[in-house]
């Protein structure tokens, strides 16, 4: 009982999830804008790849999240290519990257390569 009432536990194991799947038609700028988001994310995610990796193995210490964020907002700026695009996808891949840094120096067997084109 819990707070006077009796808790369903069977009803709280047998939580069901469903799955939705989606099929998207894009018109012809949106699949530009698609396309030159998938390529600014590959592109940043690469990039900070490059940065951390150069930078670990000149001092065997890495460039923390907050470090690369502040350089992603200066690069946001000067760049105009990347205002053609949302900030927050640049910005979850790094912080995707970031995450897979920190996965790969905790668990060796955790394998991290580049972004790389899917087609």
């Amino acid at each position: 009982m819990i707070n006077g009432s009796t808790l369903d536990v069977e009803a709280i194991i047998s939580t069901r999830y469903k799955a939705y799947k989606f099929r998207i038609f894009p018109k012809e700028s949106q699949k530009v804008l698609l396309a030159k988001t998938f390529g600014y994310v590959r592109l940043v995610y690469n990039h900070y790849l490059d940065v951390k990796t150069k930078r670990y193995e000149e001092n065997k210490k890495s460039l923390s999240y907050t470090e690369c964020a502040s350089n992603l907002v200066k690069l946001m700026k000067e760049k105009d290519f990347f205002k053609e695009v949302n900030s927050i996808a640049l910005q979850q891949a790094h912080r995707h990257l970031d995450n897979a840094y920190k996965n790969f120096f905790r668990d060796k067997t955790v394998a991290m390569s580049n972004m790389s084109s899917c087609s």
